[in-house]
């Protein structure tokens, strides 16, 4: 897999992740859509801390991790990884709007992750990693737009954010063995270092909204 790391953290983290991979290659199937439901897709960074953490929210049914915002059709994980695609790691959120709002949902995608950080997250280089809020209906253009502006104002980053707001054209589902990636690998290095203060973070900022209050430290 190719992650761009900081020099110190990347042997540890890229040993961690050839450790944890399971073998099914085909990509995931997107669920069918309910009664009521809508969707969200947001990219921020490596999927597997943005699913697990919109997992953790009321009123989400089910995430999948997969490819948004690029020109290559059914891209695999190692296409995307080139950063030649156009694609971005993503997530598509199923929901409730009756029990979570799409701006509550867009409070936990920019708790969730650094918006503020350009082609990057953490130790993940690339435009790949980039921050995207994709909007469906122009009442979610604003809404995105919105919530960029409650963020800058909220002075909680000491940067302005620079999320791209792009209109969501197509969604690929990523591969199986990234599909709850988070919480079938626990011990993982990436998990353990990188996506759990992501998720942490996220639920921080969601209290209140949560199914399970219960803090999601995990050994060391």
């Amino acid at each position: 897999m190719k992650r761009i790391h900081l020099l110190a953290l990347s042997l540890l983290l890229m040993a961690g992740c050839a450790q944890g991979q399971s073998k099914d290659y085909s990509p995931a199937k997107l669920p069918t859509l309910k009664a009521g439901e809508a969707v969200a897709t947001f990219a921020g960074g490596c999927f597997w801390a943005m699913d697990e953490g919109m997992k953790q929210l009321k009123g989400v049914r089910e995430v999948v991790s997969g490819y948004a915002g690029g020109n290559v059709k059914n891209p695999t994980y190692e296409q995307v990884s080139t950063d030649e695609t156009g694609h971005a790691e993503s997530v598509q959120v199923y929901y409730d709007p009756k029990v979570i709002t799409y701006s509550q949902l867009l409070d936990a995608f920019f708790a969730g992750h650094d918006p503020t950080t350009l082609n990057r997250q953490g130790p993940d280089a690339g435009r790949d990693y980039r921050s995207v809020a994709f909007y469906r209906t122009p009442d979610e253009k604003t809404e995105i737009i919105t919530a960029i502006k409650r963020t800058n104002e909220s002075k909680h980053y000491a940067n302005p954010v620079v999320t791209e707001v792009t209109p969501l054209t197509v969604f690929y589902p990523a591969e199986n063995y990234h599909q709850n990636y988070f919480s079938l690998h626990p011990d993982q290095p990436y998990i353990q270092r990188v996506s759990l203060p992501k998720v942490e973070k996220l639920r921080k900022a969601m209290v209140g909204h949560l199914k399970n209050n219960t803090s999601l430290t995990m050994n060391e």
